[in-house]
């Protein structure tokens, strides 16, 4: 079940869910608007090891924006932090970012229960379009978990994205293979 809004405010009201900074015109019928941070980064190889630490190429966005070319991958990063204690958040691009032909995850869209950080988000391009620092990119669903968890993110061994960061994380698949 997806949580309404009225949900969603009374499970920020309980802590059991968590966004920095709130903004109540950013909250929909069922959802939550969040915005795209000051950073994006490039991976810096032309070709990625999986098994790998590659390295990265991080800028911050200028306020006349910049523009996303296809055939690239950007990694950028949510304005907010969020906290999820006892629902499984999605993240979904927003409809006015897709019809400007961009994708803002590849598959990451699913959150954890116990997941505490800002999301990076894997940002794709159709067509040349400019982006902006601040700009609505996309919108967090709710939805009600049945059951114990046994291990949330925070707590799960070999989890790899814990370190709380307000920066594009790139892929650490690499620590799969160790």
């Amino acid at each position: 079940m997806i949580l309404t809004d009225s949900r969603i405010l009374e499970e920020i009201e309980k802590g059991t869910i968590v966004i920095k900074p709130f903004q109540r015109d950013c909250l929909g019928s069922n959802s939550y608007d969040v915005h795209l941070g000051r950073y994006l980064a490039t991976y810096s190889n032309g070709e990625l090891d999986s098994k790998k630490d590659n390295p990265v190429h991080e800028f911050e966005i200028p306020p006349e924006g910049f523009v996303l070319l296809p055939n690239d991958l950007y990694l950028g990063v949510t304005e907010e932090y969020t906290e999820t204690h006892r629902h499984v958040p999605f993240l979904e691009g927003k409809s006015s970012v897709g019809r400007l032909g961009i994708d803002i995850h590849s598959t990451a869209g699913k959150g954890d229960v116990g997941y505490a950080n800002y999301w990076t988000l894997e940002m794709s391009a159709k067509i040349p379009v400019r982006v902006y620092a601040g700009m609505p990119i996309g919108q967090l669903i709710y939805f009600e978990i049945e059951g114990k968890i046994l291990h949330d993110y925070a707590n799960k061994a070999g989890a790899k994205y814990t370190k709380v960061n307000p920066h594009p994380v790139p892929s650490r698949m690499y620590l799969n293979f160790k």
